[in-house]
């Protein structure tokens, strides 16, 4: 396998995609992890003179994707190319329904903007309310299989589109991005995508605990939906990120999103939420 060319039309790949998903292998794309698909459909989808909606906050490569690109951002969407919705949003957690999107779709298609979906966590939600299963000619679905499997090593994110659209990422994607051991593995993983159900069933189970005691710390938190919790703390993130470090905790510092006084914590075992809760409890003043 390691000695050959991975083929770069990845086939095999999109048709176990394809079939795990009920959709078309024409309207699959994938890609060295999520973050090159965001640039590959930038430059396919923008240019100079260009603007697209990115509405904070949200995953910063969203924006600079869109520089790359030579197009501007912009909060609102009246003119913009392209819309980015992250659902469920990173960082805030905020997941919109089914319906919502459906919606914002439908708002997006008649101003003759394109509506750039990333569902990168919401297997780890609530997948329900994806529209993974709408073909539009006006949408492009993001996932992550990296994220889903907790396997960020590997690299591999996939995305759908109507075969005109995927068809114009795949013009600009780089050759051979996805190599033969991440075709492999996203290979076998779709085989097992099943059992994603218990992984929702044990975070939300703990979420629910971690919540309740961040609360009990008088801590006030974004009503989570993903494998993740947003928290306003009563001090510099940095501040505390630092002293969380010190005693073997390692979180997120939210000053790269715009929110200073805030950190995004995993959903983790119990165990490791627990000794999350320990440590907070001793760095907070």
């Amino acid at each position: 396998m390691l000695k050959d060319y991975p083929d770069d039309r990845y086939e095999a790949l999109k048709e176990v995609i394809g079939r795990t998903f009920g959709r078309d292998a024409a309207e699959v794309t994938v890609g060295n992890g999520s973050v090159e698909l965001i640039r590959a459909f930038c430059f396919a989808m923008l240019g100079r003179g260009d603007t697209a909606c990115i509405r904070p906050p949200t995953f910063a490569e969203y924006e600079m994707a869109v520089l790359l690109a030579g197009a501007r951002c912009t909060v609102d969407d009246s003119d913009a190319a392209v819309r980015f919705l992250c659902n469920p949003n990173n960082p805030t957690g905020k997941l919109y329904t089914r319906l919502e999107v459906l919606q914002l779709l439908a708002e997006t298609a008649e101003q003759g903007t394109c509506l750039f979906l990333d569902e990168a966590f919401i297997e780890l939600s609530d997948p329900r309310q994806s529209l993974v299963d709408v073909s539009h000619e006006n949408l492009f679905v993001l996932r992550s299989l990296t994220k889903s499997f907790t396997v960020p090593g590997i690299r591999f994110g996939y995305g759908f589109g109507t075969p005109e659209l995927i068809e114009r990422v795949e013009t600009v994607r780089l050759p051979w991005t996805v190599n033969a051991f991440a075709e492999s593995f996203a290979i076998e993983a779709f085989r097992h995508y099943g059992d994603l159900e218990r992984s929702r069933e044990r975070i939300a189970r703990e979420r629910m605990w971690l919540s309740r005691h961040l609360d009990n710390l008088g801590l006030t938190c974004e009503p989570p939906s993903a494998n993740y919790i947003l928290i306003e703390v009563p001090m510099e993130a940095e501040v505390l990120v630092g002293r969380l470090f010190s005693r073997g905790i390692l979180v997120r510092d939210c000053r790269s999103f715009g929110l200073p006084r805030h950190i995004r914590v995993a959903v983790r075992t119990h165990e490791e939420n627990r000794q999350l809760i320990e440590a907070l409890e001793a760095c907070l003043p």
